[in-house]
């Protein structure tokens, strides 16, 4: 959310360490590189994460919240090493934008089962 008080969602990738959650900046076609995810935080660092399950089997369906305090950092390669572990895509071009990086300090979630 941004100084307008208005939610602001998109798309990311993500790895989790601990009580930390890092989302890179990579090189995909993008519009411009001023981001607004990353004015956002500039401008209000509280930011929420969702990450969801579906399945056609609801059984199997579940969520997880992610509320913290961002950062935006210019380089931070141990996040980045995260981040090309878990995508398999970004092995031989990982990202190369800055880092969010959220001090986790709420979780929440629910599942079916």
């Amino acid at each position: 959310m941004g100084a307008d008080r208005r939610p602001h969602v998109v798309p990311v990738t993500y790895a989790v360490h601990g009580d930390e959650v890092f989302i890179g900046i990579d090189q995909k076609p993008k519009s411009t590189t001023a981001l607004k995810r990353l004015r956002n935080i500039e401008e209000n660092e509280r930011v929420s994460v969702l990450v969801d399950e579906y399945d056609e089997n609801w059984a199997h369906l579940w969520w997880v919240r992610v509320d913290g305090v961002a950062r935006v950092l210019t380089e931070a390669p141990e996040a980045v090493e995260l981040l090309v572990a878990k995508y398999p895509q970004y092995d031989g071009d990982p990202p190369r934008g800055p880092v969010i990086a959220i001090q986790v300090d709420g979780w929440s979630g629910w599942s079916y089962a």
